[in-house]
């Protein structure tokens, strides 16, 4: 296990340590074990962890394809897991649409000041008029009771079937970066077109989210699978780092999504 340590952050080993676990269980007591929603970089251990078992695959599912937060079963390497064994529950939002426009950040604001662990929750979709929240199956009607206004608009949340998901809007754009280092200040920097000091402006005044979480370290190391949000500009999705190129950058493949 020590080894694995040393191809991942420092603060992320508590995290390796529970997926470790979980996968450890489904190789000693032949079942599936089931977590809670992960994020891309998350999602990503996942897959590297269960690389290194013979015996335990990862499979994974968040409500339809292509979802980036989503649930991983580990089972063992027999084992072909339902969509139903994933658990996750599709809810839609309805909304007076003709007086009220939603938006992502209203949703997400609601979801995270509600007192719930964003573990429960997944993607948060739209094709251009429905929305829809994905959650998992035990908290599905907690928020169906409880999440009655999204900011100042009234909703109701609706139980829906996997065959009723949108195709949610896809406004990525392929880029390529050429970086001096590995940093969040200069991922965020480049991908904006803005100098690196504005960049560590924005991560110490929280306006930066690096999967999902707020962050205000400007040196904080990014690399596969990460998301980064930052408020007013858009998203950053890292696909893969590429390596150093001759004049000593570091090439990054990334979507990037701005305002």
């Amino acid at each position: 296990m020590d080894g694995i340590y040393q191809h991942f952050r420092k603060d992320e080993a508590p995290l390796i340590d529970e997926l470790q676990s979980q996968i450890s269980t489904a190789a000693t007591e032949y079942r599936p074990v089931l977590t809670d929603f992960l994020d891309p970089r998350q999602i990503h251990i996942a897959r590297t962890l269960t690389g290194t078992n013979g015996t335990v695959k990862c499979h994974v599912f968040g409500g339809y394809i292509g979802a980036e937060r989503a649930r991983v079963i580990f089972v063992p390497d027999y084992f072909a897991p339902d969509l139903i064994d994933f658990e996750v529950a599709p809810l839609e939002i309805n909304y007076p649409e003709k007086f009220a426009e939603l938006h992502h950040s209203q949703v997400l604001g609601t979801v995270a000041n509600a007192g719930i662990r964003m573990t429960a929750f997944g993607d948060i979709i739209t094709d251009g008029s429905r929305w829809q929240l994905f959650t998992t199956k035990t908290m599905s009607d907690w928020v169906q009771e409880n999440i009655t206004k999204l900011g100042r608009i009234s909703v109701r949340f609706e139980a829906i079937g996997l065959d009723q998901v949108v195709t949610p809007q896809n406004d990525w754009q392929p880029a390529q970066l050429s970086m001096s280092s590995l940093r969040l200040d200069s991922l965020v920097g480049h991908a904006f077109a803005i100098s690196r000091a504005r960049a560590k402006a924005l991560i110490e005044s929280a306006k930066v989210r690096l999967n999902f979480e707020l962050i205000d370290r400007p040196d904080a190391a990014v690399g596969d699978a990460d998301i980064v949000s930052v408020r007013g500009f858009g998203r950053i999705r890292v696909n893969s780092v590429l390596g150093v190129s001759k004049k000593g950058k570091e090439r990054v493949a990334v979507d990037i999504i701005k305002k």
